[in-house]
């Protein structure tokens, strides 16, 4: 059994039209969703990660709530309930990830451009936060965007032993060693974004484990990249928008198939998704065009377990929109089915 769990924006005063966490069974073979739980009260959960034992999961509370919530998953019904949450030590947080082992999660602070590490006990609460760590450095020349630091997402690689860290204000992406155990983080490196003011948002790493992409909010573009010994180095940059596109865009998202042959990035604005071939052995992209996103504002999407279907959260038009996955090429086909879910921000899966 597959279970989809949707978070987004609740507050009215931001333009939230949410009610929390919304839970979904997904039927294996169609892919058709059917609302299961609706948990409310949770305030902006505006992005969830699951814990590796898939009995936790996490979410950011964005807005004046500023803080991060833990949660317990029932595996067998899919339903969750809220554990505990602990107050951000910088405002606005906006995106968090777990290590592999399960005993840390980090988060990124949009608005205070900061990150901060939360150990997380046994029984899956989060203790209060361990490191913390404020971001500085020349910003990029956007004054609108960029007029200080940005900590838009903080992920581990797959070995546990790195964060990195997008900060769209300083067009960078940041390194740090983890020490689990202790809940601490050591700055040691960072990147910079192959053009100046591109504003890196998130990025995601290949199945190979050493390639990294990057995708950047401000340019509309992906940055590939090597990462070892806790280095990123620069292989190649591609646009996510069509050569005749002139219109105002910020892209948001980008995620591998599973198979790690297919690269999507979605774009805010040209309101579609990017599609890109990935090299097996290289991980370096070739364009394969974009698709409408069947709404508008596509701030998230993610792709099912099985690696059929691909879900885009319109955060704008209230839907999550589900698109069928060519298997030989990675092309999406819109099939005919979106769930209603108010400004819609992330989806995350539990299979």
């Amino acid at each position: 059994m597959t279970y989809v769990y949707i978070g987004g924006y609740t507050d009215p005063d931001r333009g939230g039209r949410g009610e929390g966490i919304t839970v979904y069974r997904m039927e294996d073979s169609t892919g058709v969703l059917t609302h299961l739980q609706t948990l409310s009260g949770i305030q902006n959960p505006h992005f969830l990660v699951l814990h590796p034992n898939r009995r936790f999961a996490y979410s950011t509370n964005g807005g004046d709530a500023s803080g991060v919530s833990a949660f317990a998953v029932d595996g067998a019904t899919g339903r969750i309930e809220l554990l505990n949450r602990q107050p951000s030590p910088g405002p606005g947080p906006t995106h968090l990830g777990v290590d592999p082992t399960g005993r840390l999660c980090v988060v990124a602070n949009y608005a205070g451009g900061s990150v901060a590490a939360y150990p997380i006990e046994p029984t899956g609460h989060l203790a209060p936060h361990s490191d913390f760590i404020l971001h500085k450095g020349k910003t990029g020349p956007n004054p609108k965007r960029q007029d200080k630091p940005h900590a838009h997402m903080a992920g581990f690689d797959p070995t546990g032993q790195w964060v990195l860290v997008c900060d769209l204000g300083l067009d960078r992406t940041f390194v740090y060693a983890v020490d689990a155990g202790a809940g601490r983080l050591t700055p040691v490196g960072s990147a910079p974004a192959t053009n100046p003011g591109a504003g890196p948002r998130h990025l995601t790493f290949h199945p190979n484990g050493r390639t990294v992409y990057v995708i950047n909010e401000l340019e509309g573009s992906l940055d590939v990249f090597d990462f070892a010994a806790g280095a990123l180095t620069h292989r190649q940059h591609v646009t996510t928008l069509p050569a005749d596109f002139s219109g105002e865009n910020i892209s948001a998202e980008v995620v591998v198939h599973p198979s790690g042959r297919f690269v999507y990035g979605s774009n805010r604005g040209h309101n579609s998704l990017a599609i890109f071939a990935a090299d097996a052995g290289t991980g370096l992209l070739e364009a394969r065009g974009q698709v409408s996103c069947g709404g508008q504002h596509p701030r998230h999407f993610e792709i099912d377990p099985s690696g059929r279907f691909l879900y885009c959260a319109n955060q704008d038009t209230d839907n999550v929109v589900q698109f069928a996955i060519d298997q030989a090429t990675g092309a999406l086909t819109p099939a005919g089915r979106e769930t209603r879910v108010g400004t819609p921000s992330c989806a995350m899966f539990l299979a």
